[in-house]
């Protein structure tokens, strides 16, 4: 095998090779992108029906409290205004704590997921 004189001549005889290797490169980076974003679909549509299951469990348990406190107090207006109350500042709780209940940790998971992807990858690569 002849040694190319410069880079010029080095390019222009492995031109065909170093097309194939960034297309074959850009084309690993985009799966692993799709692969990311399915997972993290997942994890999103996982999460919305979480979100009705719980929405559907409060408004039963508050139904259910508005009807026990209607008993203790005599007054469908008194218990259910109590359950309203509690409610209110139940929402008022995660309206203020929402970035660390919710936001923050929602970030750091796709971080991490997205890290093991990359560690994966890696792994794979060395094998």
């Amino acid at each position: 095998m002849n040694q190319p004189d410069n880079l010029g001549d080095f390019f222009r005889e492995n031109k065909e090779l170093l097309k194939v290797y960034v297309e074959t490169k850009s084309e690993i980076f985009r799966l692993q992108a799709i692969r990311i974003f399915s997972k993290s679909m997942g994890l999103l549509a996982w999460m919305v029906i979480a979100a009705f299951l719980a929405f559907l469990i409060l408004i039963f348990a508050g139904l259910v409290l508005g009807f026990w406190l209607s008993d203790l107090t005599q007054s469908y207006v008194k218990g259910f205004g109590i359950t309203t109350g509690i409610l209110v500042l139940f929402f008022v709780a995660l309206a203020v704590f929402r970035e660390k209940l919710f936001v923050n940790p929602i970030i750091k998971n796709i971080i991490v997921r997205a890290r093991e992807e990359v560690r994966m990858r890696d792994r794979d690569d060395e094998e």
